[in-house]
């Protein structure tokens, strides 16, 4: 057993290859050397049943494992009732896109602490998700709240671990940039402080899910407010660094899945974390 790495979504690298189509993706991402692939509709989901299927099945030819991330705009925390109600349905949709893509984890935004206080941002968050699990059937996928970069955002880790406790539906998806930027950069220098995260997970729910963590991974300009923007992986200012991670993954027998968001080199830079990792392993 080792890591899986992938990029989210299409690469600039993809695309130069002269691929247009996501139906390729899963053929691509295993002939340049990654294993894993997550489907992006942050935008919202555009594609036919029929071509997710088709890329479901050729994630499965190329044994490449593949994740979903639902649309940003599903509002868990959301004050308008009839918005943060309706997002059950958009996470209905992802279930079921993810099901034909053969997804074992769609990852879902937290919400907004913006205009109310955390703690009621909390109990919104989590009637949605409790009113999520009567409504939807998850095919067995677990459904994985992510951890956010903006500090006004719902989605700290203390955060994302009280909500996922509500059900074992419920899993982390610890993104490290988001974290890093939230608190405003050096969150994790050392393997230590990325060892940390894994183990309060696992003392919260066990080696399993620790150990089979869905992760994002990438370099975050961030400002006062938290995320700005993600960067690439030739950023040197405000991190965090890749190669602690990989020595807690391989010190530690750890089995992530990390997908990489760099802007634009997410499949470069993913490669660039197995290359590593896999000679930590030799």
């Amino acid at each position: 057993m080792a890591a899986y790495f992938g990029p989210g979504g299409n690469s600039d690298a993809f695309r130069l290859a002269g691929f247009k189509s996501t139906i390729d993706a899963p053929r691509w991402v295993k002939s340049i050397g990654l294993d894993a692939y997550e489907y992006e509709a942050g935008n919202g989901l555009s594609a036919s049943p029929g071509i997710l299927a088709e890329i479901g099945r050729e994630a499965a030819i190329h044994n490449v494992k593949m994740s979903f991330h639902t649309p940003y705009f599903i509002s868990l925390s959301g004050v308008v009732e009839e918005k943060r109600l309706n997002s059950i349905n958009y996470i209905r949709q992802s279930l079921d896109a993810a099901k034909l893509l053969g997804a074992g984890t769609i990852v879902v935004h937290t919400g907004s602490a913006a205009k109310i206080s955390r703690d009621e941002a909390m109990r919104l968050a989590g009637d949605t998700l409790v009113k999520t699990l009567s409504a939807v059937d998850t095919y067995g996928i677990k459904i994985g709240l992510e951890t956010m970069g903006k500090i006004n955002q719902l989605g700290t880790l203390d955060e994302v671990l009280e909500l996922c406790r509500i059900d074992s539906a419920f899993v982390p998806v610890v993104d490290f940039g988001h974290l890093n930027a939230r608190d405003l950069g050096g969150v994790f220098v050392s393997a230590d402080d990325y060892l940390r995260v894994f183990d309060k997970i696992d003392h919260l729910f066990g080696a399993e899910v620790a150990s089979n963590l869905h992760c994002h991974f990438s370099k975050i300009e961030w400002s006062k407010g938290g995320e700005k923007r993600h960067l690439t992986f030739e950023d040197d200012l405000y991190g965090p660094g890749f190669e602690p991670l990989c020595q807690v993954i391989y010190k530690n027998n750890l089995t992530p899945t990390i997908i990489c968001e760099s802007a634009g080199t997410q499949s470069d830079d993913a490669l660039a974390m197995k290359k590593y990792y896999m000679e930590l392993t030799k």
